[in-house]
């Protein structure tokens, strides 16, 4: 019978198996003969982000070779300052905030030519302020954080029209207090996290109905302890970041169950060759495993010492802290601090 100490012998802490996840996110990129590599290599540095901000909150950041991430990432750079999914791959916000946050957590973000990317981003923002994933014109609540978010890592946020931002963030809020992908689209707690993001860098969180946001994302809960994306919706491990990082934006996290969310989490793990699964029984990818990490992060699982993630940026809070970046927290109505 396996004992506690035994258990922490193997690398598992109050059911979480840490040395198993480590294992599985270094083995990813030696997958080469399994049709899952070739067929994700279009969100390659996303990949890295998610893999390495998961070795962050398990306090092994070193496991991945920083050189050779560091070059990778310069090789995903196009000419026209932002950054693909991977080498050859056109320019998109997704990998372009993926590169930025990378080469922050590396304090590496001297190894790239900054003016060339605050170009990039802000050349996406049209005359009524919104923000557009690449030249090819799709918008979404999505790119209107990535933008202002990217361009706070390089101290240029003055560069874009902010207020055009947080006029398209809350065009796009709905009557229930979450928000859509942009006005008029249904509401789903991943936009919820994005907007919320976007108006916490903007300091402009009042604009939010906070006790009937609060009130949808507590709603997000079901009976096997996880969260959902929407109503009528199964649940989801990621939802355990996009929900929790919107709650503690919010200041309550309390109002949902959080040990029974540490219990979905740690159920949909693989005890046997590591990683994270969208819910039990599924095969684990390293998507999941980052956002289940993180929300056990948020969540306060007490059993191994997780890093601390900052909810607005989906890094770790040293990091953040590093670049100036935690600044957000000041701008939070007082009001909300009193509660």
């Amino acid at each position: 019978m396996a004992t506690a100490d035994n258990q922490q012998d193997e690398g598992v802490y109050g059911g979480l198996y840490v040395d198993k996840h480590v294992a599985y996110i270094k083995s990813l990129d030696k997958r080469h003969d399994e049709m899952e590599y070739w067929m994700t290599e279009h969100l390659r540095i996303s990949g890295i982000y998610w893999g390495l901000v998961a070795l962050h909150v398990l306090g092994r950041p070193s496991a991945l070779d920083r050189d050779e991430v560091i070059g990778y990432v310069k090789r995903c750079q196009n000419a026209d300052g932002g950054f693909g999914g991977h080498e050859g791959h056109d320019s998109h916000l997704l990998y372009t905030m993926s590169a930025v946050q990378i080469l922050a957590m590396y304090d590496a973000l001297d190894q790239v030519d900054a003016a060339r990317v605050v170009s990039f981003v802000c050349g996406l923002q049209d005359e009524k302020g919104e923000v557009s994933g690449d030249v090819w014109g799709e918008k979404d609540t999505r790119f209107a954080f990535i933008s202002v978010a990217v361009l706070s890592f390089f101290g240029a946020t003055a560069r874009m029209s902010v207020a055009g931002v947080v006029a398209y963030v809350c065009r796009s809020m709905n009557y229930d207090g979450a928000f859509g992908s942009q006005p008029g689209g249904e509401s789903h707690s991943a936009q919820v996290y994005t907007c919320l993001a976007a108006l916490a860098i903007a300091g402009r969180l009042d604009a939010v109905d906070r006790d009937r946001l609060s009130s949808w994302l507590a709603e997000r809960q079901v009976r096997s302890g996880g969260l959902n994306g929407r109503p009528q919706k199964l649940e989801d491990v990621c939802y355990s970041w996009w929900v929790l990082s919107s709650l503690q934006i919010l200041q309550r996290t309390h109002w949902v169950d959080r040990r029974r969310l540490c219990e979905f989490i740690l159920s949909a793990q693989d005890a046997d060759a590591g990683g994270i699964a969208d819910r039990p029984g599924d095969v684990a990818d390293v998507y999941h495993t980052c956002f289940g990490l993180c929300g056990l992060s948020l969540a306060g699982f007490d059993e191994y010492p997780l890093g601390a993630v900052d909810p607005v940026y989906c890094m770790p809070v040293d990091v953040v802290e590093r670049a100036g970046l935690r600044s957000w927290m000041d701008k939070i109505p007082e009001s909300w601090l009193a509660q």
